[in-house]
C-alpha cells in the first residue's frame, strides 16, 4: 500500500476488504512514558515517524501534552498523534481514547494555520469506538480538589465509559434520534453535577446541538480504525503506538489514587489501538535524566524548587506542564521507579531525555534504592502513603559543564556525520548514560540533549540511528 494520504477508494478497500494474506513481518513500535509523564514522548514519535506510515494514540485524551521542536517552530499537541509532522504518516485517535472534539478543533486549526493542511478525513481518523468528552465532563472534573487532575474531563469520561453510559463517536447518530436517551442522559448529568456542588446545568437542546456539531465536523474522519491499522500491519507497514502520561500514573500500577484514569503501559497499547499484542516488535521507555511530577502524590526523590539542583532542573529544563501550565516538581532520577515501569511494560530500549539540563551541576545523583522504616526496599510500594515514607538512597557522580543548545546540536550532528554515537560525549556525560543503562538493565538507544529534533545522540546501529528529513513551515 502506498503511504501518504488515503484516497477514498483505497480507504474503502481497507475498511471493507480485510487482507487474507497475513505477512510474517507485522511491525508495531510502542513509545511509553517511563516516569510521571512529560518525559519527551512527542519528540521520540516525531523522530520515528519518518520510518512509519501510521501513528496511533491508544489511551488518554487532551490531558497529554506532547511537544515537538523543529528549528524555530514549537508544536504542542494534546490529542493529535506526534507523527503529524511527517506528511506520509496517517494519524489515528484510537479506540481507548477519550476525545474532546472542541480541543481537537483548536489543534487542527493551529495545524492548518501553520501548514495549510486539513488532515481530518484524509490522513487523520477518529475511532468510532473512542469516547466523547462533553462539556458535562469538564464541569464535573472542575470540582476535583484532591488528586490534582488536569480538569479536562478525562476521569469523568472514563467513568461513564466503565459505567456503560458514555457516548462513543459511533453512538452519536443513534442518540440524536432517541429523545428518551437524551432526557435520561441530561437527568443523569445534572444529578451528578449537583452532587459535587456544580450549579451549572446541562439542557437537552445544548446536548443535541453539541452532538450534531461533532457529527457535522468530524463525520468524514470517524472510522473503524482498528481494522484499518490491522490491515496496514498485515501489509507490512510500520505502525507507531503513542502512549500518554507515564508508568507511575497508570490506574492499576501507579501511585493510586494520584494517577490518571487509564492503563498507560504496553499491555494496553495494542488493545487501545484495536489490534493484538503479537504485533509489537519494539517498546521504548522514555525517561528524563532526572524526574518530574505534576500534581499531587508521593515523589521519593523530590527536591526543593526554591534552591539547589531542584531549582536548577526547573529553570534550565523549563519545567512547566504543557497541558496545565503548572510548575513541575523536580527530583533526581529514580531507578527503583524506572525498574518498576520496566517490569510492567518490558522496554526493549530506553530513550534518556534532557540530559543537557544537568549541565552546570557540580554533582549528579541517582536514586538506586529506598529506605522505609529503616529497612532497604527495592520496589515501589503499593500504598501511596508507603511510597511517601520512602527515603531515597543515592549514589553520586561528577557533574559536567553547562553547554549551549547550539553546542549540543553541533555534538549531535557530529555523532551522525561520523557515525560515532555516544563517543562524541564528554566522559562525564557518557559515564552518566552508561550508569543509567547498567542500573536499569535496559539498553539506552538514544539520548536527548535539547528540545530540537536534531538535539539527539543515538546509539550506533540502534532504532534511532536514522536520518530525518528537514521540516520547514
Amino acid at each position: 500500500m502506498q503511504s501518504g494520504r488515503l484516497e477514498t477508494s483505497l480507504l474503502n478497500q481497507l475498511v471493507h476488504t480485510p487482507s487474507t494474506e497475513p505477512l510474517t513481518t507485522v511491525p508495531a513500535t510502542v513509545v511509553l512514558g517511563a516516569q510521571w509523564g512529560d518525559e519527551g514522548k512527542g519528540k521520540a514519535i516525531d523522530q520515528l515517524a519518518p520510518q512509519s506510515t501510521w501513528a496511533v494514540r491508544f489511551q488518554g485524551g487532551n490531558n497529554a501534552g506532547h511537544t515537538i521542536v523543529l528549528g524555530d517552530t514549537t508544536i504542542k499537541l494534546h490529542q493529535i498523534p506526534s507523527g503529524v509532522t511527517s506528511p506520509h504518516c496517517n494519524l489515528v485517535l484510537g479506540d481507548g481514547m477519550v476525545i474532546d472534539p472542541w480541543v481537537l478543533e483548536q489543534e487542527l486549526d493551529r495545524w492548518h494555520g501553520l501548514t495549510g493542511e486539513r488532515p481530518e478525513g484524509n490522513r487523520l481518523f477518529i475511532s468510532e469506538r473512542a469516547s466523547v468528552i462533553l462539556p458535562f465532563h469538564r464541569l464535573y472534573d472542575s470540582a476535583d480538589k484532591v488528586v490534582g487532575t488536569t480538569g479536562r474531563g478525562i476521569g469523568p469520561a472514563y467513568r461513564d465509559k466503565i459505567e456503560r453510559v458514555g457516548i462513543r463517536f459511533a453512538d452519536i447518530k443513534g442518540v440524536l434520534t432517541d429523545s428518551k436517551k437524551i432526557e435520561d442522559t441530561i437527568s443523569r448529568m445534572n444529578k451528578q453535577l449537583r452532587t459535587v456542588g456544580v450549579e451549572q446545568q446541562i439542557n437537552a437542546a445544548d446536548l443535541e446541538s453539541n452532538l450534531q456539531w461533532i457529527l457535522d465536523r468530524y463525520g468524514s474522519a470517524i472510522k473503524p480504525t482498528g481494522q484499518m491499522v490491522d490491515i496496514a500491519l498485515r501489509n507490512g507497514e510500520n505502525v507507531l503506538l503513542e502512549g500518554a502520561q507515564g508508568a507511575l500514573l497508570d490506574i492499576d500500577q501507579g501511585t493510586y489514587p494520584f494517577v490518571t484514569s487509564s492503563v498507560v503501559g504496553r499491555a494496553n497499547a495494542t488493545h487501545g489501538a484495536g489490534i493484538h499484542p503479537g504485533h509489537i516488535t519494539e517498546c521504548f521507555g522514555i525517561t528524563k535524566a532526572y524526574c518530574t511530577r505534576v500534581g499531587n502524590g508521593p515523589f521519593p526523590s523530590e527536591l526543593s524548587l526554591e534552591e539547589g539542583p531542584g531549582m536548577h532542573m526547573a529553570q534550565v529544563g523549563h519545567e512547566f506542564g504543557t497541558t496545565t501550565g503548572r510548575p513541575r516538581r523536580t527530583g533526581w532520577l529514580d531507578i527503583v521507579a524506572l525498574k518498576d515501569a520496566h517490569r510492567i511494560s518490558g522496554y526493549t530500549g530506553l530513550v534518556v531525555t534532557k540530559l543537557d539540563v544537568l549541565g552546570g551541576l557540580d554533582e549528579i545523583k541517582i536514586c538506586i534504592g529506598y529506605e522505609m522504616d529503616g529497612k532497604p526496599i527495592s520496589f515501589v510500594p503499593t500504598l501511596a502513603e508507603d511510597v511517601a515514607r520512602c527515603l531515597p538512597v543515592y549514589e553520586t557522580h561528577s557533574g559536567f559543564p553547562e553547554l549551549s543548545d547550539d553546542d549540543w546540536i553541533v555534538m549531535a550532528d557530529r555523532s551522525r556525520a561520523e557515525s560515532s554515537g555516544y563517543d562524541v560525549m564528554p566522559d562525564a556525560v557518557r559515564n552518566i548514560v552508561d550508569r543509567i543503562e547498567q542500573l536499569a538493565g535496559i539498553p539506552v538507544v538514544c539520548v536527548g540533549v535539547g528540545p530540537d529534533r536534531r538535539a539527539s545522540i543515538a546509539k550506533v546501529g540502534g532504532p534511532f540511528d536514522i536520518d530525518w528529513a528537514e521540516v520547514t513551515f
